[in-house]
């Protein structure tokens, strides 16, 4: 049996689901924990009682469509969407079923490697839309000028609402080369794009030296790897002299959280609580730095309001033990955790299993991290992405800290 690994999200709104595809992102939407070989399947066992009402219920449909439909049933979509209507009464915009077709998706979306067009996506319920939580960094969406908080209205002619952000997912993703028509409303305004599809690696942690021997580090997501890379670029940054270290975590909507909690360990003390995880009978599960400190320096964080899940978790930590000051808005507000459970058949479920709290066992989901300095950004800015040094007020503001 292959060693058991951990996928949690994030993100975002959140199903933070990440087109480039990441299917929430944040969402997201971010991310989840995946067993690549588990007892889910076998333990999936309704109870009688339950599942002699269900299996009556629907029953009797089938009957009714046996009856009097006109035209051809096809067995296998009727129980794929008797599932899915089962899960969605759950009301919970992070559990998901997912079918056999689109697992391979979701185990790409974890480790951050796509051929799509390269964007984050959450479900916007005031709309009832899917909207761009913001493009990555250097794909076919930013170079076209897709920006955060686009509405998608169609892909390829075909529109979508907030619930089928799954399938206008899949319909964005395709082969390399290959186009794809996507219409967006962007405030009154629609504007029609046609993008080209290409391999996209997300999350590339990047960082440089700004004045006055300040060094800062951001990326967009936690993916496979990116406390690694993390390490790797502050030793690089160290090795130029810095000083003291600003995290940009804006739009950053989590991902795997094991990633976080590696790097919240390079910066707390050893045996520091960094997160309480609690499931739904309040048993208690305590994540404890392991090793000591390599980051011995000032540190300040960046957050907005699409600084979600494990974002959040590092952002928490720090702050809690403070070691870290917070520059910028409130975060989202995504405090539970899903594991991505796969059945015999190769069907999975993404379903909510616990819920985190930080060092001081603060709560998070639906509130968010407040920062110590709070710090709009001018009214003049519409995209985060090509933000000039100068015009970033927070920025600023976290330069004058790290001074």
């Amino acid at each position: 049996m292959e060693e058991k690994k951990r996928f949690r999200v994030y993100k975002v709104l959140m199903l933070i689901v990440l087109v480039a595809f990441i299917t929430f992102l944040v969402t997201s939407i971010g991310m989840y924990q995946y067993f690549t070989n588990n007892d889910f399947g076998k333990q999936f066992v309704i109870s009688s009682e339950n599942n002699g009402e269900i299996t009556s219920q629907i029953s009797k449909y089938k009957n009714l469509i046996d009856k009097y439909f006109l035209g051809d049933v096809d067995e296998g979509k009727l129980k794929e969407g008797a599932i899915k209507g089962y899960i969605e009464g759950l009301n919970d915009p992070y559990t998901e079923y997912i079918s056999k077709e689109d697992m391979q998706d979701y185990l790409d979306d974890a480790t951050g490697n796509f051929v799509g067009i390269g964007i984050y996506m959450v479900k916007d319920k005031e709309s009832n839309r899917v909207m761009v939580l913001s493009p990555i960094k250097g794909s076919p969406a930013e170079k076209a000028g897709i920006l955060p908080g686009d509405l998608i209205v169609s892909v390829d002619g075909v529109e979508y609402t907030a619930e089928e952000m799954s399938v206008a997912s899949n319909k964005i993703k395709g082969e390399v080369g290959t186009t794809v028509k996507i219409e967006i409303l962007r405030g009154t305004e629609t504007k029609s794009f046609e993008l080209t599809r290409e391999n996209i690696k997300v999350n590339p942690v990047e960082g440089k030296v700004l004045q006055n021997n300040i060094g800062y580090i951001a990326f967009s997501s936690f993916d496979e790897g990116t406390a690694e890379e993390f390490k790797t670029k502050f030793e690089e940054l160290q090795r130029q002299g810095i000083q003291s270290l600003i995290i940009d975590l804006r739009n950053n909507g989590g991902g795997i959280v094991d990633e976080a909690l590696e790097i919240a360990d390079y910066i707390l003390e050893k045996d520091q609580v960094i997160l309480y995880e609690v499931d739904k009978n309040n048993n208690e599960k305590i994540e404890k730095s392991q090793n000591d400190p390599i980051i011995n320096m000032p540190v300040i964080l960046l957050t907005n309001e699409n600084t979600a899940s494990s974002s959040e978790i590092l952002a928490g930590a720090l702050k809690d033990h403070q070691k870290a000051k917070i520059v910028g808005a409130k975060t989202y507000g995504k405090g539970v955790i899903q594991q991505l459970l796969t059945l015999p058949d190769g069907t999975g479920l993404k379903i909510t299993a616990e819920e985190y709290l930080t060092p001081n066992k603060i709560k998070i989901n639906k509130i968010g991290i407040e920062p110590d300095e709070k710090v709009e950004l001018p009214d003049t800015v519409e995209n985060i992405l090509s933000l000039q040094e100068k015009e970033d007020t927070q920025l600023q503001k976290a330069i004058e800290m790290a001074k």
